[in-house]
């Protein structure tokens, strides 16, 4: 049997933040995780002092205080320098980055690095960001009609997913994404028998149907607001916020 990329290794990336504006919102925690086939799997994370106060909300959810960030939490400008550099490093060398509704973390990511300066993923590639591989973009495009809803959470339960951690925690989710890329390419074989390029694109395609389909779901229903973004996997900081 030919070798595919879900043979090979794989990126995967989430972060807890204290919102969810991508322009607006500061990374908490993050995580990469390394798994390479035959090899095993290497977890980093990082604990950040975002420099603004974590909402109640925010600190409910993924269990980091405001006052726990600033006393063990390392400075945002480190931690994103190594995050950006580690994620360039391996995309450069055609590794998949693998993130659970990546379009949230990678253009929040993006905005972090403006905000202080630094260089963006693109800029550092010198092309868009790519190849990167979203299962919750795959799950709607290839099981559109499936009723409930598709957070991590539910995906993990519904394709038997074990997580040995509490979800909404950055590695523990990290881990949970990668895994359900596993049983989503078990499930629909044509995933790992596509090139990266244009399984890339194909993602590109269905969450820009997606987008369109969701915005004219909530005209329907009368509901204001901006709406899905269509653009995967980046929506790019425009300047210094």
């Amino acid at each position: 049997m030919n070798e595919t990329w879900i043979d090979r290794p794989l990126l995967g990336f989430d972060t807890e933040t204290t919102g969810v504006d991508v322009a607006g919102d500061r990374i908490v925690t993050a995580a990469l995780v390394l798994r390479t086939p035959g090899v095993g799997t290497q977890v980093d994370t990082w604990l950040i002092d975002p420099g603004v106060e974590i909402p109640q909300e925010a600190a409910a959810i993924h269990g980091i205080s405001t006052e726990h960030a600033r006393a063990y939490g390392v400075r945002p400008l480190e931690a994103l320098e190594e995050i950006a550099g580690r994620l360039a490093e391996h995309l450069a060398d055609g590794v998949p980055v693998v993130a659970y509704n990546a379009a949230f973390d990678l253009s929040l990511l993006d905005a972090e690095l403006v905000r202080h300066g630094l260089k963006t993923l693109p800029q550092r590639l010198g092309r868009p960001v790519e190849p990167v591989i979203d299962p919750l973009v795959i799950d709607r495009w290839l099981d559109r009609y499936r009723p409930g809803k598709r957070r991590l959470g539910d995906l993990s339960q519904w394709y038997g997913i074990v997580s040995e951690g509490d979800l909404h925690t950055a590695e523990v989710d990290v881990l949970a994404t990668l895994d359900l890329l596993e049983a989503l390419a078990r499930r629909f074989p044509q995933l790992a028998r596509m090139p990266l390029t244009d399984l890339h694109q194909q993602q590109i395609g269905a969450h820009r149907q997606w987008a369109v389909s969701f915005n004219d779901w909530r005209r329907e229903q009368g509901l204001e607001g901006p709406g899905a973004s269509g653009t995967w996997p980046v929506q790019h900081a425009a300047g210094p916020l």
